[in-house]
């Protein structure tokens, strides 16, 4: 049975590309999608069909309309997850450090959205054949808490608290450096990277704003541990804005984690380095807290994930000096 979503668009709206306007307004819903209804007329202002490119002003009428999912273009596979919760409209997972969130280009099994399909009978199906059930994302190499809606209304409520910041989404990271002071902010738009489109990038000019709030926990020299709270949840938000003030996460080869911040050291202070490199061979960040209220019964549900062995090891050595 076909669904069908409403939106006016408010008074104080600037004219805004329809999809851009619809991919903020229902976060959860990927652009990718947006697209696809938009070319197959699923998508119209004021009754008629309109392209991507149609700007949206005060007072349209924006209708929606999804029709029967398409079958899962991937295989359901038994693979162990770690669930903190779980009832008929939502799950709670810790996904492991390696574990791709959702399949796309070169990774179409393994994931965790292959994982949930063999454990749920149902998942929300707004994000997609390829994202089902999937409402915010972890990098791979980031471990940590993910909320994973199960039916649409719970997906378009758990992505309007994440559009309203109202989700509460705390990390723990290892980074490079110490810090003068005892807690920061660090807001700067960040956006595609217009050389490597793998990455992101502080882009004053064409980014989307972000922030990030930090406490430094403990200082070790050549590293810090601290944790992080977002404000935004843009694409590798945290492993940008960290390397942005010079204290990439630890491990990261993509943001200058790695090999990058060794140069600069004396040799013993490299030749540790590498030591504890060696012992953390990913980005040492972990999504360790999630709150959100739950979108059927109204109740305040909060979530704590202990260090992942690996950081937690790492963590250890620094102590032990």
């Amino acid at each position: 049975m076909e669904k069908r979503l409403k939106v006016v668009v408010p008074k104080k709206v600037k004219p805004k590309r329809i999809d851009l306007y619809l991919v903020d307004f229902k976060k959860g819903i990927s652009r990718n999608l947006i697209h696809k209804l938009i070319s197959e007329a699923h998508i119209t202002v004021n009754g008629l069909p309109v392209k991507a490119h149609h700007l949206v002003r005060p007072g349209e009428e924006i209708e929606i309309f999804f029709p029967e999912p398409e079958k899962p273009s991937i295989d359901p596979e038994d693979i162990p997850l770690d669930i903190f919760y779980e009832d008929e409209a939502l799950l709670v997972v810790d996904k492991p450090a390696g574990m791709v969130v959702h399949p796309g280009a070169g990774n179409f099994a393994g994931t965790l959205v292959n994982a949930l399909l063999h454990h749920c009978n149902h998942l929300s199906t707004l994000g997609g054949p390829l994202r089902m059930g999937i409402v915010h994302r972890l990098d791979k190499d980031t471990s940590g808490l993910l909320v994973v809606a199960k039916t649409d209304s719970a997906h378009l409520n758990l992505a309007r608290q994440l559009q309203f910041r109202t989700v509460r989404r705390q990390y723990l990271a290892i980074v490079w450096g110490t810090f003068d002071e005892p807690w920061g902010r660090i807001e700067v738009p960040i956006g595609r990277d217009r050389i490597d489109r793998k990455k992101m990038t502080v882009a004053p000019i064409y980014g989307r704003i972000a922030a990030t709030n930090f406490d430094v926990l403990e200082r070790f020299g050549l590293c810090s541990y601290i944790s992080l709270e977002l404000e935004t949840g843009r694409t590798h938000q945290i492993r940008v804005h960290l390397a942005h003030i010079d204290h990439p996460v630890f491990g990261d080869p993509q943001y200058g984690g790695r090999r990058k911040k060794l140069g600069g050291l004396s040799p013993k202070k490299r030749d540790r380095a590498a030591e504890f490199l060696r012992l953390m061979p990913r980005q040492a960040l972990h999504a360790a807290g999630l709150g959100f209220v739950h979108p059927d019964t109204g109740r305040k549900m909060d979530f704590c994930s202990d260090l992942p062995d690996d950081m937690a090891s790492l963590l250890a050595t620094l102590r032990a000096g």
